[in-house]
């Protein structure tokens, strides 16, 4: 199969040499990279393009380079579309400007591919590092607090029901089939382009994961979207913090899941019901009053009911915050 890379960058002058520079000394060669540069107001696209011709200069084969510049931000997901669409490739991975990749990270996506014929979406662990690179200690499945049972349900080709309740892919660290993309574009604005993909690939029962680490993911202070820490302060902030209109978000993401896969005749109709429970599910948490006092019934029906165990991402915990969050 031949294999592109799906590069977006703005303003990412800082790292995107060292990422470039892991693309380039990986033991099976991409075939084309494109970078999508999201109007970068510094050298971004000229480290890029240094590095290839540096590359070609010193006998080395490279992949075919394809520039697409935007004059106007189209935000992450946007551009990682028009970066997808640019594609020729049988197989199509996902880059950010700020990681680095283990030198045999396309061969292992590669393989998974082949040894899982009609795969649409794979996803691996990462090593998490610091500005300097070095290892900041754990790994990305740790940070996201994957568990046991959620990789089992994956592994077996039930992801629905886990992606259903939240999303365990991040971008970096994921390749798609071509086929995934025709199936999942027009991305809506609702959802993160990464986010959008896998729950498409899992509500068809293509997604898988690998617990292999092809990734060291940076964490720093520029990060546009990335895995915060599971830490008992961190959980504490987010259920006392206020409600503001992430229910609304959760809501109206849920809708667009709801009315996508409606329309799919390659989706299995029970996929399409859960995502319309959960849409339910969803609009009735961002109908709850103000009052923390009247919130009380409504969690109780929803939490007897078992559709926090099946639709929330934290089950319990967002039980407490539906009930302790201020407005």
């Amino acid at each position: 199969m031949t294999i592109s890379v799906a590069l977006c960058t703005h303003n990412g002058e800082r790292f995107v040499g060292r990422q470039i520079a892991s693309i380039l000394d990986q033991t099976r060669q991409a075939d084309e990279l494109v970078l999508s540069d999201d109007a970068s107001a510094d050298g971004t696209v000229a480290v890029v393009m240094d590095a290839f011709e540096q590359a070609r200069l010193a006998g080395r084969a490279v992949p075919e380079l394809i520039v697409l510049r935007n004059p106007e931000p189209l935000g992450v997901t946007a551009n990682f579309e028009a970066a997808l669409a640019a594609c020729s490739g049988d197989l199509l991975v996902l880059s950010d400007q700020d990681d680095e990749w283990e030198p045999d990270k396309l061969q292992r996506l590669e393989e998974g591919f082949a040894a899982r014929p009609g795969l649409l979406f794979l996803h691996s662990d990462a090593e998490l590092i610091d500005d300097a690179g070095t290892p900041a200690g754990g790994t990305l499945f740790g940070a996201l607090e994957v568990g046991e049972a959620e990789r089992a349900a994956v592994h077996s080709g039930a992801a629905f029901g886990v992606f259903l309740r939240r999303n365990l892919a991040t971008g970096a660290t994921s390749a798609i089939a071509r086929e995934l993309l025709a199936l999942s574009r027009p991305f809506p604005a609702e959802w993160v382009h990464d986010e959008w993909l896998a729950i498409q690939a899992a509500a068809r029962e293509r997604l898988d994961l690998t617990e292999r680490v092809l990734t060291r993911y940076r964490r720093h202070d520029a990060n546009q979207i990335g895995a915060g820490d599971p830490t008992l302060r961190h959980k504490v902030s987010r259920v006392l913090g206020t409600r503001g209109d992430r229910n609304l978000r959760l809501a109206s993401r849920s809708a667009v899941l709801r009315d996508r896969l409606a329309e799919a005749a390659d989706v299995p109709r029970g996929h399409v019901a859960a995502a319309a429970a959960k849409a339910e599910f969803e609009r009735t948490r961002a109908a709850f009053p103000a009052s923390r006092l009247r919130r009380f019934l409504p969690t109780l029906r929803l939490a007897l009911g078992g559709d926090y165990a099946r639709y929330a991402s934290r089950g319990r915990l967002d039980i407490i915050r539906d009930l302790l969050q201020p407005v």
